[in-house]
């Protein structure tokens, strides 16, 4: 596995790059957002595979750690899993719109970010989580399962894949509660407890980003459930 490593600080992406490294991932380190954004285009590397994680340091030099994650969403698919101090649930949710598919808080444990790595680097394989069959209609949301789209009174509604993946596992049965463990398991495909955080957040920018906070329910203790809206 390929790493992309965009960290300032040489002698914490030293460390970091050696414990990695001893988990068979390759790293490359680049130390602003625009260097970057160079690394990430097709003829930097010629002859070696694409990048499977971008690890992204928020505190860069040059850009705010925000837009280059925007940057690079519009230019790869690449999955991206953001470092921040900001541990508020708003500035998670900001980095999920802005495309990132995961994030880890400063001071992190390695065990957990190896844990994320390796979640987050299996939304390249074809998309398993989420049915192939017909497409969903729930009141004024539309789920197109083939096409991974979802519309909203007939207007799109940009979702990272693993937004997509866990709205689409929600709809298949409206009123079903779905346990937090089987969530974790089917749509990150893990059963690391950690993950558990970063269902949360998906959800909330799920809500946040249909503009139906009733959408998807909390069922205290247990996991989630869609509500179909009404008429």
């Amino acid at each position: 596995m390929r790493l992309l490593l965009v960290e300032d600080d040489d002698h914490v992406a030293a460390a970091l790059s050696a414990i990695l490294a001893r988990h068979g991932i390759s790293v490359v380190h680049a130390r602003s957002g625009e260097e970057a954004l160079r690394a990430l285009l097709p003829d930097t590397a010629p002859g070696k595979p694409p990048f499977a994680v971008v690890l992204l340091d928020l505190g860069l030099p040059d850009q705010d750690g925000y837009e280059v994650c925007g940057k690079i969403r519009k230019r790869s698919a690449v999955p991206v899993i953001m470092v921040t101090a900001r541990s508020d649930v708003r500035s998670r949710i900001h980095g999920l719109n802005l495309g990132a598919d995961d994030y880890v808080v400063k001071p992190y444990d390695t065990g957990e970010l190896l844990a994320r790595i390796h979640a987050v680097s299996r939304r390249t394989v074809p998309d398993e989580a989420a049915p192939a069959t017909d497409d969903l209609a729930l009141g004024p949301v539309r789920i197109e399962l083939p096409n991974r789209r979802v519309t909203v009174d007939g207007v799109a509604v940009p979702l990272t894949r693993k937004e997509f993946d866990l709205l689409a596992l929600l709809a298949q049965r409206p009123g079903v509660v779905f346990r937090r463990e089987q969530i974790i398991s089917e749509v990150w495909r893990t059963s690391w407890e950690g993950t558990g955080r970063t269902l949360e957040v998906h959800v909330a920018s799920l809500r946040s980003k249909l503009r139906m906070p009733a959408l998807i329910e909390t069922v205290r203790g247990v996991g989630y459930r869609l509500v179909a809206p009404t008429p």
